[in-house]
């Protein structure tokens, strides 16, 4: 659980919204959002007299915690990613962090029974093909239910043209760590040399601005990683034929 914080003042001009108010606003039963706050997860309201207040600011980081769990964060995973998240982090600054994760990610995890992903799969699936399957990286287990990855597809495609299921495994495992080292490097690059200016200077319209513009950088990078992919394949191919 999260150290408790201290108190966020509201912000000048700015009514505040009751716990009831806060939970109709975010979505959230009230009985979630007193427990999401009990963990730490929200930083203590503003107290007039007996009743607390909530701001923007408290809303803005509720809305980040539902986006997270919708995304398949756990709540100790979702404690760990807002330690991470400045202290002194805006309504604009959370916005922008919401709107990185919806970006990038293909949307809500979906949760299935077996027969749910044999149909997705769109064939019966044998359990060494599942297995297989969850080796690649494209179905995730959690309980007895199964998290289909939108690459699912391609894995039973792989597992159709009769490809070994070790070499298979192997190369989704090459695959996904250097996918996941090229993701830490270009998410760096996206906070000290993006964000970071844009946190010491910005304004609402700078943040919607921002927030419009990640889906199209998305759709960039995803380009340029297949371009450079293709580059680097065509110089192993020059190099061995020039050996």
């Amino acid at each position: 659980m999260s150290e408790p914080s201290d108190p966020v003042a509201l912000p000048e001009g700015e009514v505040g919204l009751t716990v009831d108010e806060l939970a109709a606003a975010s979505g959230l039963t009230v009985r979630t959002t007193r427990y999401y706050a009990s963990l730490g997860l929200l930083p203590p309201p503003e107290r007039r007299g007996r009743v607390a207040y909530y701001g923007s600011l408290h809303l803005a980081r509720l809305e980040l915690v539902r986006a997270l769990q919708d995304h398949g964060f756990t709540l100790q995973a979702i404690e760990r990613f807002l330690a991470s998240v400045p202290d002194d982090a805006g309504v604009e600054d959370l916005a922008l962090q919401r709107a990185m994760l919806t970006s990038w990610s293909g949307g809500p995890a979906e949760r299935l029974d077996r027969a749910a992903l044999d149909e997705r799969a769109g064939r019966p699936l044998a359990d060494d093909e599942v297995a297989v399957l969850e080796r690649m990286g494209v179905v995730d287990r959690s309980g007895d239910a199964y998290l289909p990855l939108p690459s699912l597809a391609i894995g039973v495609e792989l597992l159709d043209l009769g490809i070994p299921a070790e070499a298979t495994g192997a190369a989704a495992e090459s695959i996904r760590a250097h996918m996941e080292s090229l993701v830490d490097d270009l998410t760096r690059i996206l906070r000290t040399d993006v964000l970071a200016d844009y946190r010491s200077a910005h304004s609402p319209e700078e943040a919607a601005r921002l927030e419009q513009a990640l889906p199209r950088l998305r759709q960039i990078t995803l380009e340029a990683i297949v371009a450079g992919f293709q580059r680097a394949a065509n110089a192993v191919i020059q190099r061995s034929l020039l050996r």
